[in-house]
């Protein structure tokens, strides 16, 4: 009797703790990590702590336990989240959709990490590029958004891209790497009107922006690299192998300084698109899940495509696929997205997002 107790007691305070969890994992939306940044941290793991709190729901049910009703309230929000992740499209919907009469604009967003993906089936960078300018290409897009481009002949990168990408025209900005240069890139047929660039203080991310006209339609796109965690998950999996306590203070270190830094660069965008006197799209990898400040202040004003239209899994960063989300494309909330597509291609740590938005 005492043992079943004991059982029951530990049981129902385990439940506490991964429902209070996951319900802190909810506050990660609206509190600004620079003053807590460990609730942000929390937030990363919704996914797993949702899934971990319908197990906990599944066995208190059968164990015919009153205590089902800890994950049960817990899990409720969730349901209000869960379409950030992972949309179940029906087949009507696309019909709906893709019957739609007027003008479109077709946006490719894409951190191509340098173009240093999969090295060992490429002889340089060089090839990875050709590879994935061969399917932007085929692509077609009116708008083409690359974080992490990398170039070693930074004088010629906009005959590297007339070159490779034919009447693509370039605005971007890029830090020196060693003999190179990496940064973001805006590509596109259309005419510019307007560019701008939004520097982080103390950091290689930034942001671009550049004003198009499109018929009789002006308009601003946003290319936006946040603060990177920088962690090499390799080494943090030889780290827990090898019980490296070194690897891991330094890796909290590293997640706590991009957490803290990502919310003034965040502010930063925001603050430059409440000004901004025309319609505006925001695109990029914000290395942040949608579970967070930077999301909940990025999509104020705005819709994202995934939810509008995508299907499946969102999940764009392919080392942790299907968990982690980081890269959006968001627009105006009078537009429509007509699709949504991740496909998962070989050539980055990230897959490409392409959307196409009714205007």
């Amino acid at each position: 009797m005492a043992r079943n107790r004991f059982f029951g007691l530990t049981s129902r305070v385990l439940m506490l703790i991964v429902a209070g969890l996951l319900v802190l994992s909810y506050a990660s939306i609206i509190v600004n990590p620079a003053k807590v940044w460990i609730i942000s941290l929390i937030g990363i793991f919704f996914i797993p702590l949702s899934i971990l709190n319908l197990c906990l729901l599944l066995w208190a049910v059968k164990r015919r336990s009153k205590s089902f009703m800890i994950p049960l309230l817990a899990l409720l929000p969730s349901l209000f989240f869960a379409g950030r992740y992972v949309q179940f499209d029906s087949d009507e919907d696309k019909i709906a959709r893709l019957s739609h009469t007027g003008r479109t604009l077709k946006i490719v967003s894409y951190n191509v990490g340098r173009f240093a993906m999969n090295e060992g089936e490429y002889s340089s960078r060089s090839e990875c590029m050709d590879s994935v300018f061969a399917f932007i290409l085929d692509q077609d897009p009116d708008i083409i958004c690359l974080q992490e481009f990398y170039t070693s002949d930074v004088r010629n990168v906009r005959s590297t891209i007339k070159r490779k990408l034919g009447d693509y025209k370039a605005e971007y900005y890029l830090f020196p790497q060693g003999r190179g240069a990496f940064g973001n890139i805006t590509l596109s047929r259309l005419p510019v009107k307007q560019k701008g660039v939004i520097k982080f203080d103390e950091s290689a991310n930034l942001a671009i922006y550049t004003d198009y006209r499109y018929h009789d339609r002006d308009f601003r796109v946003y290319n936006c690299h946040f603060e990177s965690y920088n962690i090499s998950m390799s080494g943090l999996l030889r780290a827990m192998v090898n019980r490296d306590g070194e690897v891991f203070t330094e890796t909290g270190n590293k997640m706590k300084r991009s957490i803290t830094r990502r919310p003034k660069q965040v502010d930063q965008v925001f603050n430059d698109i409440e000004n901004c006197p025309v319609d505006s799209f925001v695109c990029g990898d914000f290395n942040d899940n949608p579970m967070s400040y930077t999301y909940y202040r990025m999509t104020r004003g705005r819709k994202d495509a995934f939810i509008e239209a995508g299907d499946g899994f969102g999940a764009t960063f392919a080392t942790l696929w299907p968990v982690l989300r980081i890269d959006y494309v968001l627009f105006p909330e009078k537009f429509n997205a007509v699709s949504h597509d991740i496909p998962r291609v070989p050539y980055s740590d990230h897959y490409p997002v392409i959307t196409e938005i009714k205007l």
